[in-house]
């Protein structure tokens, strides 16, 4: 009942839209203060590394572990990463520009800051993300989905429908040609 109400409704839609622009606002302010703030990730995945030994470990051992041995040697790449990843995110869903996609690369970030022991506005804003992904395409209807879906949906669609309108050979003429 739920999910026909948000998917096809105006009024979800309306609400839809406040939800999904302020998230982007979260998102494009946190990502903008790490462009401009200099930004370095490794005192956070050090901290969560920390965070995950000892009785009282607050992240899981196996996430620490990924933390340790991928994101920490790798920590320039997510130095570049998470504030474009960020900003893309917050642009996206401001716009309405990909929204599912871009909300879904919001709950992934959102995912990994919880699981490093940092609990903030993450949980809200990971709800809000998973609201707006099971809303689908209402979610940016108010925004450049409503203009930019159909376009892509022509355009890898046409040789789908260049097949489709193709002339079919009719019965008769195949028993000939056997």
């Amino acid at each position: 009942m739920f999910n026909h109400w948000f998917r096809n409704n105006k009024v979800a839609m309306l609400l839809l839209t406040l939800v999904r622009i302020y998230v982007g606002y979260q998102w494009l302010e946190a990502g903008w203060h790490k462009l401009t703030g200099g930004f370095d990730a490794s005192g956070f995945l050090q901290g969560a590394i920390a965070k995950s030994a000892g009785e009282g470990a607050t992240v899981q051992a196996w996430w620490g572990s990924f933390l340790e041995h991928a994101a920490l040697p790798g920590v320039n790449f997510f130095n570049f990463l998470v504030p474009v990843g960020e900003v893309l995110v917050g642009l996206g869903l401001i716009l309405g520009t990909f929204t599912t996609f871009a909300a879904l690369m919001g709950l992934v970030m959102n995912a990994a800051y919880l699981l490093s022991g940092t609990v903030s506005t993450n949980v809200q804003l990971l709800l809000m993300e998973v609201i707006i992904i099971v809303s689908a395409a209402n979610a940016g209807k108010i925004g450049f989905d409503y203009w930019v879906m159909p376009y892509l949906r022509r355009l890898f669609h046409k040789k789908d429908t260049a097949a489709a309108v193709r002339p079919v050979m009719p019965a008769s003429a195949m028993k000939r040609t056997v």
